[in-house]
């Protein structure tokens, strides 16, 4: 996939990306009653990397054509956002047996200003200033959308905490990997498979599915599968090729609006007013660093 997308097109994949992510929340809440987290993990990601095959052949056959295949270092970056990727949705569902959807959604939320902090820190990239208050305004948002300090750490919460620093490495990663190589769609199946097989390893020994809970579980892994996964981190991908991280991870915060919404429609949750005010600031801040800076001011500096 060599089409160039424009910084609107990539920015509106992201958002595709985070809509998926916060609707995921509540199959998740779900799916912990009947299949173990490592199973439900490598199952979602194995049959994900399915529902993008006929895609990721179709870009294989151009990188074979153009002579541009990737190389065993190729193959270990993505190996390693796999195993990074492993890390934060395996732990991210090990804290969801024991926590509530409102608390996952803040405590997953933290990477948001961690990814500008790491890009500084890991790699001199130095954010257009907007980013910064965005990024916390954005984080202030999800504090007041779940609760305004409601959050009570637990044993779930603090899994649910562990997964920041993966997903945060993920987020600075992924995006230069794929535009690298020119493949997205490459890059998200060989990430899937090995997130995909590394959780199944840790699932054999350690966990049983009971077969009569197949029907319970067919529409949670159903959408993990084609949506959160086939959808959601593909278009994360494809996204992040042509935005940056800092950025990409201030958009990917919508991920708690839409998990709020999904809550409504589904679960028949409801805002109170702090809860809309945390909307409202997570909206501006994806809105401030779109229309603040032009797209060569956000490109971040060596």
């Amino acid at each position: 996939m060599s089409k160039t997308l424009s910084r609107l097109q990539a920015n509106l994949l992201l958002l595709l990306a985070a809509c998926a992510w916060g609707c995921a929340f509540v199959p998740q809440s779900i799916a912990t009653k009947f299949i173990g987290p490592f199973s439900f993990t490598g199952v979602r990601f194995l049959l994900g990397a399915l529902v993008i095959s006929p895609l990721v052949w179709r870009e294989w056959k151009m990188l074979v054509d153009a002579k541009r295949t990737p190389s065993k270092r190729d193959w270990l970056q993505i190996a390693l956002m796999g195993v990074l990727l492993c890390m934060g949705t395996s732990l991210q569902q090990v804290g969801m047996a024991f926590t509530t959807v409102t608390n996952a959604g803040f405590l997953t939320g933290l990477y948001v200003p961690l990814v500008p902090l790491l890009g500084w820190i890991l790699y001199k990239r130095r954010a257009h200033w907007v980013v910064w208050p965005a990024a916390v305004g954005c984080l202030i948002g999800t504090w007041l959308l779940t609760g305004a300090g409601a959050v009570d750490l637990n044993v779930g919460d603090l899994w649910v905490l562990a997964t920041v620093i993966p997903f945060t490495l993920h987020v600075l990663w992924v995006g230069g990997v794929a535009d690298k190589l020119h493949a997205p769609l490459l890059v998200s199946w060989g990430q899937f498979i090995v997130c995909g097989v590394l959780a199944s390893c840790f699932a054999l020994p350690l966990e049983n599915f009971d077969s009569a809970h197949l029907a319970d579980v067919f529409w949670p892994i159903a959408y993990m599968s084609v949506i959160s996964v086939g959808v959601g981190f593909t278009s994360q991908v494809v996204g992040q090729r042509f935005a940056r991280p800092a950025e990409a991870a201030i958009i990917l915060s919508a991920e708690t609006v839409f998990a709020a919404l999904a809550g409504a429609l589904v679960l028949g949750e409801r805002l109170n007013t702090l809860g809309y005010l945390g909307c409202a600031l997570i909206l501006l801040g994806i809105i401030v660093v779109q229309i603040v800076p032009t797209p060569s001011q956000l490109i971040e500096q060596h």
